[in-house]
C-alpha cells in the first residue's frame, strides 16, 4: 500500500524502495499531464489555429494579467502549457534531480502561468541562470530542478525587454537588443533567484506555500526600479486582457483531468481510500504529502482538491476563461506538498466574507467573482498551513486579509511578476504568524492539553 510506510528489520530497504516508487510516479505524472495538455490542444474547437495562435502568445507581452485564451487561441493556449510541461517534466527526468512533492508544485504552478504570463520562450532566459548558479556552485543543475520552474516568476519581464523595451507602446518585434536585455536580465534573475527562494521560507515559517514570491517580487521590484524609473523609463500601464468565458473547455478538461487523478490515486493506493481522511487532517505545515503519505495519496488529493477548487468557481460565478483554468492549476499545484480541502475551504471563507462585507456594507468594486479576486483567491490557499495549524477562525482571517491586499501589489513590480498573489501572502504571514506564536496554541500544543 502507497499510504503505509514500512517498518521491521527490512525497514530501510522498504523505504528506499517506496522513495524510487514514488519518483517513478511522480515522473511519469508530470509526463502524462503534459500529454494531457497535448490532447486538449488537438481536441480543441479552434485547432485549426493552434499554430497560429501558439506563435501570438510567443510574440505578444505578457504583464499582468494576459488571457492567452483570448490573445492566442484556446488550442494554441493549450499546446503552450503542453510544450512548457514538457519542458518541466524533463526536468525532472534528469539523474539526479530532486523529485517530491515540491516538484509537482512547480510543475503545476508553472504549467498553470502558461495560460497568462509564461510561455515556451520567455522561460529560457531563467532556467540558463539557474545553470550558471549550479556552474559556479561546481554541482548538477538537477538538484536545482525544482527552484529553476519556480524561477520563472518574473517571465512577464523577459517577454517585455524582448518585445518593446524601453517604451511601453506598440510591440516593436524581435531585435538583438530585445534578444540581448531579455537574456542578460533573465540569466541574472534566474541565478539571484535561486540562493534566494532556498532561504526565503525563513521569513515565514512555512506558513506561505508559495515561498519563491518573496524572490519573485523583490527582484521584480528591483527591476523595475533600474530599468524604468532610475533610466527614466516609463512604465507599461497595467491593463487586463481577458477572453469571453469557455465553461464547456475549461469543466470538460478539468473535471476529466481531475477524475483521472482521483481514479489513478486510487488505484496506486492499492484500489483504497485508506489513508485519505489522515490527510485531510494534516496540518499541511512543512509538509510533502508524496513522503508522508506516498505518491498514490498524493495524486488522489490533486485530484479531489482540484475538483473542489472547480465547484467553488462554479459557486461564486466565476468567468471560465484562460486565466481561471490557469488559477485552477496554479492553486491545485500545492496538493501534493501542503494544501488540500480541509485547510483551504476557511480561506475561501475569509475572502467570501471579505468581499460581501466591502461591496454590501462599503461600496468596494471587487465581487468575489471578480477576476482579480478570482487570481488572488489562488495565491491566498498559500495561507493553508495557518488554518491546519491554528484552526478554520486564524484562516478565515488571513484570507480576509489577503482580499484586502492582493489588488494593490502590482504596483511595486510593474505587473511584472506572476507571483503576485504568493507576495501578498507572504506579507499576511509575517503579520499574522507571530501573533499566533504569542497568543494562541497551535494544534500540536492543542492536542497535547487534552491529552494531559
Amino acid at each position: 500500500m502507497w499510504s503505509r510506510l514500512p517498518s521491521g528489520p527490512s525497514a530501510d530497504r522498504g523505504l528506499e524502495t517506496l522513495k524510487n516508487d514514488s519518483v517513478k510516479t511522480i515522473r511519469l505524472f508530470l509526463l502524462a499531464s503534459s500529454a494531457a495538455f497535448m490532447i486538449a490542444a488537438g481536441l480543441a474547437p479552434d485547432r485549426g489555429e493552434m499554430m497560429t495562435g501558439l506563435a501570438t502568445i510567443l510574440m505578444s507581452p505578457a504583464q499582468l494579467t494576459k488571457d492567452y485564451f483570448a490573445i492566442g487561441s484556446v488550442s494554441g493556449t493549450f499546446l503552450n502549457m503542453s510544450l512548457v510541461g514538457w519542458v518541466c517534466a524533463a526536468m525532472a527526468c534528469l539523474p539526479g534531480a530532486v523529485v517530491n512533492g515540491a516538484t509537482i508544485a512547480a510543475y503545476f504552478l508553472t504549467v498553470g502561468f502558461s495560460t497568462f504570463g509564461i510561455n515556451f520562450l520567455n522561460i529560457w532566459p531563467f532556467f540558463l541562470g539557474v545553470m550558471l548558479h549550479a556552474l559556479a556552485r561546481k554541482e548538477s543543475f538537477a538538484k536545482y530542478d525544482n527552484l529553476a520552474m519556480f524561477s520563472t516568476a518574473l517571465c512577464p519581464l523577459a517577454s517585455e525587454l524582448l518585445l518593446r523595451y524601453p517604451g511601453g507602446g506598440e510591440v516593436r518585434g524581435v531585435t538583438i537588443s530585445g534578444v540581448a536585455m531579455m537574456l542578460v536580465v533573465g540569466i541574472l534573475i534566474g541565478f539571484l533567484t535561486t540562493a534566494m527562494a532556498a532561504h526565503s521560507p525563513n521569513v515565514h515559517k512555512g506558513y506561505d506555500l508559495y515561498s519563491a514570491a518573496l524572490p519573485g517580487v523583490l527582484l521584480g521590484l528591483m527591476a523595475v526600479a533600474v530599468l524604468y524609473k532610475t533610466l527614466g523609463n516609463t512604465v507599461p500601464e497595467i491593463t487586463a486582457t481577458l477572453g469571453e468565458s469557455s465553461p464547456a473547455v475549461v469543466w470538460t478538461f478539468c473535471g476529466v483531468f481531475f477524475a483521472l487523478c482521483v481514479l489513478g490515486g486510487f488505484w496506486l493506493n492499492g484500489n483504497s481510500f485508506q489513508g485519505y481522511m489522515d490527510l485531510l487532517r494534516d496540518t499541511g505545515h512543512k509538509a510533502d504529502f508524496t513522503a508522508k503519505y506516498g505518491a498514490g495519496l498524493a495524486i488522489m488529493n490533486v485530484g479531489v482538491y482540484g475538483l473542489f477548487i472547480c465547484a467553488y468557481y462554479i459557486l461564486v460565478g466565476a468567468s471560465f476563461n484562460g486565466v481561471t483554468l490557469g488559477i485552477i492549476f496554479c492553486m491545485v499545484c500545492f496538493g501534493a506538498a501542503g494544501a488540500h480541502p480541509g485547510n483551504v475551504w476557511p480561506i475561501m471563507v475569509g475572502y467570501i466574507l471579505a468581499s460581501l462585507t466591502a461591496t454590501q456594507l462599503f461600496g468596494g468594486v471587487f465581487p468575489v467573482n471578480a477576476q482579480a479576486i478570482l487570481v488572488g483567491l489562488c495565491f491566498a490557499s498559500g495561507l493553508a498551513p495557518i488554518a491546519g495549524n491554528y484552526g478554520w477562525w486564524a484562516g478565515i482571517v488571513a484570507g480576509a486579509g489577503h482580499y484586502a491586499l492582493v489588488t494593490s501589489i502590482p504596483a511595486i513590480h510593474g505587473g511584472f511578476s506572476l507571483y503576485n498573489g504568493g507576495f501578498t501572502a507572504l506579507v499576511i504571514a509575517v503579520i499574522m504568524v507571530p501573533q499566533l506564536e504569542t497568543f494562541c496554541k497551535n494544534r500540536e500544543q492543542r492536542l497535547a492539553a487534552k491529552k494531559s
